[in-house]
């Protein structure tokens, strides 16, 4: 792949109006771009979308672009994630409830996808094992239960600001060991 200065470089040229610029830029870049608006869109139709849609934000803004000592894709995924967060906000806003028109369709994953998730929760499942049994319940009910920080103080009988460091700490234990 290209490196820091050579997207920086192509940024650059791309702020002049160089559509050679863009396409090289493009090649080097729109897989990771790509996987960012899949992620957050779901559809692969719509990242598609949004790709190309994020593609011509680069060639309107490029000249936005300021060289900081971050790395140039740090601004090149934040443009595709803004711009596929909007697209998801302004879909649910044009939402249309399938169960008042009669057309709910079931979605299951396929065989594939079951035998990765299933793969995926025993890593995860190991992973909170590592954590102590209070650290794991904590992360449980504040990021899966949607429990406040406030809540979980109580709960666990710690100060707030207590709460907070240990949350922190077991996400940063939780995301080493998955990196395993």
């Amino acid at each position: 792949m290209t490196d820091r200065k050579d997207i920086e470089k192509l940024i650059g040229r791309v702020a002049l109006g160089d559509k050679t610029a863009l396409t090289v830029l493009y090649d080097a870049t729109n897989g990771k771009l790509f996987s960012i608006c899949l992620r957050v869109l779901k559809s692969r139709p719509e990242a598609e979308d949004a790709l190309q849609d994020v593609y011509l934000r680069i060639w309107a803004k490029a000249d936005r672009y300021q060289v900081t000592g971050h790395s140039p894709m740090t601004w090149l995924i934040t443009v595709a994630r803004n711009l596929a967060i909007d697209r998801l906000r302004a879909r649910k806003s044009n939402h249309v409830d399938l169960d008042s028109v009669g057309e709910l369709v079931e979605k299951r994953p396929g065989p594939e996808a079951t035998s990765i998730a299933t793969s995926e929760q025993r890593r995860i499942s190991t992973c909170f094992e590592e954590l102590p049994q209070d650290r794991a319940d904590a992360v449980r009910a504040a990021y899966l239960d949607g429990a406040t920080y406030q809540a979980l103080a109580d709960r666990f009988d710690v100060p707030l600001n207590t709460m907070r460091t240990w949350l922190r700490r077991s996400l940063i234990s939780l995301k080493e060991c998955l990196s395993r």
